[in-house]
């Protein structure tokens, strides 16, 4: 070796990866993971891929049922405050919702959480989210990726997305094709922006106010406004569809509440949403007034206080609407089903 020569050994360490960090997170994660497993659950957390059995015996024709997304800007939210585990409920909630409203009951997630340099506080914290949600929704989380790539998120940035696998009985699958002209446009209000609209609220309400600014509209700081839990509507939805036929249901996330519900509409039919019959939560009113932003963009990004609309038939409107407050929400009538 050359006088003056010094031996430096390159790892992955000295790269920006911690292979002692990742198995120490996986080993916490097999744990709180296993709390939410069923029956079906064949296979442990680490394996290369997950076993569930799919004896559906309660079902003549099964029909699987799948969805995958993320939280969107709402994880630089979430950093700002310094809380991580509603974004943990957030996209279980987010992807129960989704294939819900295809008729579907969820049966397991998987989640993918990349950052650029891995933080036990912060992983633990996202993962007791989606354990809690998992528990509320009967969904097992049978397995998930969590990958270090310091040269691809710069930091502590993370992103988190998640994947969902469900089950419907064939001829309860919500397709779109039994909504009629007249059909009432019945909605289950949103907890807030839910994981949608967020680079424009940034925007705004960061131009304006800091994440722990006390605002008096919104009874709470900014940041936990921002951060309110995107909510499952599993529950009485599943109520309602035993004594009501739902037709349709959208999910309104991007795009608002006529983009999502166009989705699920045969093209010969359009929708007439009624914009004065519901109050819109506070925080759409200050996002509007001090952003100056039009009505119509409003209505394009946000879900503006309507996290689901159920279609039905409009003699079935009051039983609806009587049986969902028992169950203790607060439904209302947006509007109806209209030829095209």
């Amino acid at each position: 070796m050359p006088l003056g020569y010094r031996s430096t050994h390159q790892t992955y360490k000295t790269a920006g990866v911690s292979l002692k960090a990742a198995d120490e997170i996986v080993r916490r994660i097999k744990r709180n993971a296993r709390s939410t497993f069923s029956k079906q659950v064949l296979s442990e957390i680490g394996s290369f891929g997950a076993f569930y059995d799919a004896a559906f015996r309660e079902y003549k024709h099964p029909v699987l049922v799948s969805s995958i997304d993320g939280v969107g800007t709402k994880l630089k939210v979430a950093s700002k405050v310094g809380r991580h585990d509603t974004i943990g409920e957030d996209i279980v909630n987010h992807c129960v919702n989704d294939i819900l409203v295809c008729g579907a009951r969820p049966l397991f997630f998987l989640d993918y959480l990349g950052s650029g340099r891995l933080s036990q506080a912060v992983i633990i914290a996202v993962l007791r989210g989606i354990v809690r949600a998992c528990k509320e929704n009967q969904c097992s989380l049978v397995g998930g990726e969590t990958a270090e790539m310091p040269g691809l998120y710069r930091g502590r940035d993370y992103d988190l997305v998640g994947a969902i696998i469900g089950v419907a009985e064939r001829r309860d699958l919500l397709d779109g094709q039994r909504v009629r002209v007249g059909d009432h446009l019945l909605a289950l209000p949103s907890t807030g922006l839910h994981t949608n609209g967020y680079s424009l609220a940034r925007k705004v309400l960061f131009g304006k106010y800091h994440v722990n600014d006390f605002q008096e509209e919104l009874g709470t700081t900014i940041g936990t406004a921002l951060l309110a839990t995107h909510r499952s509507y599993l529950k009485p939805v599943s109520t309602l569809r035993k004594s009501i036929v739902v037709h349709a249901m959208s999910h309104v996330t991007g795009g608002g509440i006529v983009g999502n519900t166009l989705r699920v509409l045969p093209s010969r039919l359009s929708l007439k949403i009624e914009w004065d019959s519901w109050k819109r939560p506070a925080i759409f009113d200050l996002i509007q007034r001090i952003g100056k932003v039009s009505e119509r963009e409003m209505r394009r990004v946000f879900n503006l206080g309507v996290g689901i609309v159920i279609i039905i038939a409009q003699e079935d409107s009051s039983r609806a609407l009587a049986l969902l407050r028992r169950f203790g929400e607060q439904p209302f009538i947006i509007g109806h089903v209209l030829k095209r």
